[in-house]
């Protein structure tokens, strides 16, 4: 009897021939004995209920396993004793949490264990009715735990909420590279929604990029699990969208990858303040080229007077040559008119020079010979260091590699070092000159460091970086900009600039630039 409605509830619920197969068997005694052993052992809960209000009639051991109880100890306890107080109303009220199909409710709940904490279960219930008269007999239940699956159901939910509100781009794509999912992020940004529409993986990417996940991105992400770069996706309207691209390849149980992520981050914002950052350092940049020509004024005109002062010399002795002479031999002015043209190229060349370093233009990376370059910088500002009695050397070897750089921005990081170790350096004329020179060497990384020597005061051992800082000056007229743009224009080249002090007294100023690959 114990077991007799039991298996007349689960023989019901079966396929047609297997009903009538049971129904045949169901008084064979070795075979209900054996099913009965079968659900002793089973570790589903399986237990019988009075109709009324749901008291426990019967319990198999597997009680103790899910709920903590012994058979004793449940039997005769109500089951709604045991709800949790938020579970048992939707059972009365057939909530959606409860199913019914084939005269079987299907019910997921949370149940009290014996140390008070509530655990997940699923159930499924069937009525148990006298065959003559249809009364109610009693409620015959399997239950079995299903805090895992309720718990990884939460889980992805709560993940779904965090994809769904993410600010980044996020689509889901099958092997057969067919959108499945956008999250909200994606589908405004994109103008797509790929529950309306047929969506492509090609129709979120622009060409070029596409066919860079096409080679690259899901080859890696099936190879590693993995894949990341930049790309471009195509937004509304046709607009291009820069991203931050992350491929994931998700893997079944069995090995097999099912289905890819991409988590694209909408780049545009950071590219502009980018953009916004490059032009505002290229106006500094001018700025800082065309103070520097200011204050370097009257040394330049001392440059261009010399000249036009030689060309004035050298007409004037002409026309004493030649004033009381009707026709000139050639010989007699080829010499001083080849003097002229020689002087007023020198002119030329200072004021190319000037023209050159103050003119706005868009940075250009080139390969550049450093001596030549370094000659030429020491000669726009040979006058100042005459007049501060300071002698520049040009150390760089011949043998030192070519350099990456644009050449304006090296000159003026160039310029400004040459310019702050003559003012360190400056001396008297009753003392032998002050030495400034820079030399270079091979660093690591395939990279040139330049060093600027001079033989000043020194440097303040404190704090060396503070030298860099924006509007951080020890003269008394200074703007404290010079040093700080240079290390910006060093950083634009992809070097790094620094001091320290000499050894013999002074200060070393050095930058790296990086080499042009010999290949």
């Amino acid at each position: 009897m114990l077991y007799s409605h039991f298996f007349e509830a689960r023989n019901s619920l079966m396929e047609p021939a297997a009903k009538q197969a049971n129904k045949y068997a169901a008084d064979d005694q070795e075979h209900n004995r054996l099913l009965a052993e079968m659900a002793e052992q089973s570790t589903d809960m399986i237990s019988r209920h009075t109709p009324d209000n749901w008291e426990f009639i019967y319990a198999s051991p597997a009680v103790e396993h899910l709920l903590g109880f012994s058979v004793d100890e449940i039997v005769g306890m109500s089951a709604y004793e045991l709800y949790h107080p938020d579970d048992v109303e939707d059972f009365k009220r057939r909530a959606p949490s409860v199913s019914y199909e084939r005269g079987t409710y299907t019910h997921t709940y949370r149940f009290r264990r014996k140390d008070g904490q509530y655990t997940w279960l699923e159930s499924t219930s069937r009525s148990i009715r006298d065959p003559d008269s249809g009364e109610l007999k009693e409620i015959l239940v399997v239950s079995r735990d299903a805090s895992h699956r309720i718990n990884a159901e939460q889980t992805n939910r709560r993940l779904a909420r965090v994809l769904e509100s993410s600010s980044d781009l996020v689509a889901f794509v099958d092997l057969e590279r067919v959108v499945t999912d956008l999250n909200e992020a994606a589908r405004s940004v994109l103008a797509l929604d790929c529950r309306k529409e047929l969506v492509h993986l090609r129709d979120l990417f622009q060409p070029q990029s596409y066919q860079i996940l096409i080679d690259e991105g899901l080859p890696a992400a099936l190879c590693k699990g993995q894949w990341k770069g930049e790309s471009e996706m195509v937004g509304a309207e046709g607009k291009l969208v820069p991203v931050m691209l992350e491929i994931l390849a998700h893997r079944a149980v069995t090995g097999h990858v099912e289905y890819f992520s991409l988590v694209a981050r909408d780049m545009s914002a950071q590219r502009a303040l980018e953009a916004e950052r490059y032009r505002y350092q290229t106006e500094v940049s001018h700025s800082s080229r065309l103070i520097t020509m200011g204050e370097m004024a009257s040394g330049l005109a001392h440059e261009l007077n010399q000249p036009l002062t030689a060309i004035v010399n050298y007409v004037r002795g002409i026309e004493r040559r030649t004033a009381d002479t009707e026709s000139v031999p050639v010989e007699l002015i080829e010499k001083p008119l080849n003097k002229i043209a020689g002087t007023a190229l020198r002119a030329g060349e200072i004021i190319r020079s000037m023209m050159d370093f103050t003119r706005k233009r868009q940075p250009h990376q080139q390969a550049i010979q450093l001596r030549s370059l370094l000659d030429d910088v020491i000669q726009l500002c040979s006058s100042q260091a005459s007049a501060a009695n300071v002698q520049l050397d040009n150390l760089i070897s011949d043998r030192i590699p070519v350099v990456e750089a644009d050449q304006i921005q090296l000159e003026q990081i160039l310029l400004n070092l040459l310019l702050n170790g003559i003012e360190a350096s400056t001396g008297n004329e009753q003392t032998e000159p002050a030495q400034v020179w820079i030399d270079a060497i091979e660093g690591e990384d395939q990279q040139v460091i330049i060093r600027v020597h001079d033989q000043g005061c020194g440097l303040p051992e404190d704090d060396l970086e503070q030298l860099f800082q924006q509007f951080y000056t020890t003269k008394a007229d200074g703007l404290g900009m010079g040093l700080a743009i240079s290390r910006s224009l060093v950083e634009a080249q992809g070097g790094q600039l620094w001091a320290e002090p000499a050894s013999r007294g002074g200060a070393v100023f050095s930058f790296s630039l990086n080499q042009i690959d010999p290949d």
